[in-house]
């Protein structure tokens, strides 16, 4: 069975350890297999392609997955790190919010 991540796709985070501490982007996808996760401008790496078609060759720089305990959720109020809890609100959604400021998270 998948871990059950708190992080989803499109969520704003910030790198906590490593050579991009600090750095802040949006989650583009999340591997469940192996606990990684891609983010926005953070961990980027430079790769040498050849010339293929209908694109030219050279070096491409991209994102490089990140491991999910390296990230944190950047809260919506303060725009610092926070971690999330869940709640349910008065028409029985479940959703996220933000352990520091208690705003919510979903939508």
């Amino acid at each position: 069975m998948a871990a059950k991540f708190k992080i989803k796709k499109g969520d704003k985070v910030i790198v906590t350890t490593g050579k991009d501490k600090g750095k802040k982007g949006e989650i583009l996808r999340i591997y469940t297999d192996k606990n990684r996760a891609l983010v926005q401008g953070a961990n980027m790496i430079k790769r040498h392609t050849r010339p293929g078609q209908g694109q030219p060759g050279g070096i491409v720089e991209k994102e490089a997955s990140i491991h999910i305990s390296n990230l944190a959720h950047v809260d919506p109020k303060s725009n610092e790190s926070t971690r999330v809890g869940y709640k349910f609100l008065k028409d029985g959604r479940k959703v996220r919010f933000a352990k520091k400021s208690g705003e919510v998270i979903d939508v």
